[in-house]
């Protein structure tokens, strides 16, 4: 019994030590950030992850800066034959490009970091969510385009790994057709 609640104990410690692994931006500009992206890979362990990986394709997020410094995110995805939005306010804390979440609908607490960034391309988001039934890994590929490089795609998937995702829980989305209603 002992060694069982040890092991558990060590798992959830080394996952927390791993997330204060996770870099942020260097000079981070939140400014820069704001606009328009594609959410073009999505990778995660999360159980709801992988019920729902068949059915997830590219969508569209909007940020934008609020009057007190925090991210409004705006995300519209496919769901059947409608899209849906999901509206989360990221709260900033006291490290640049790092930020902080918590959904009252599924009881979770979100440590979101912008890892790497040129602004101007592409994103890379990594985010530690916590539950009571356990902690979750996800990350995100930004883009401000519906295509990227080959070499983007490698970099989305090896910080992926770096991150303890395996291959299976990795995923390049794929393209709606569609606009998803989103006002340029």
């Amino acid at each position: 019994m002992h060694a069982a609640l040890l092991g558990v104990l060590g798992l959830a410690l080394l996952g927390a030590l791993h997330a204060q692994d996770v870099p942020v931006q260097p000079d981070f500009q939140q400014d820069k950030l704001t606009g328009k992206w594609y959410t073009l890979g999505l990778a995660s362990n999360s159980n709801w992850f992988k019920e729902k990986k068949h059915l997830m394709k590219m969508c569209t997020t909007v940020i934008s800066a609020t009057a007190d410094g925090n991210l409004e995110v705006v995300t519209t995805y496919p769901k059947g034959d409608h899209c849906e939005k999901r509206n989360s306010l990221y709260t900033k804390t006291e490290q640049p490009g790092r930020f902080s979440y918590s959904s009252p609908r599924w009881g979770s607490k979100h440590d979101i970091r912008v890892v790497e960034t040129n602004y101007d391309e592409y994103a890379l988001v990594a985010t530690q969510i916590s539950k009571s039934s356990g902690s979750s890994t996800m990350v995100l590929l930004y883009s401000r385009t519906k295509e990227v490089s080959p070499e983007l795609l490698e970099r989305f998937t090896q910080f992926s790994r770096e991150q303890g995702l395996m291959e299976e829980e990795i995923l390049i989305l794929p393209h709606t057709g569609e606009e998803l209603g989103v006002q340029e």
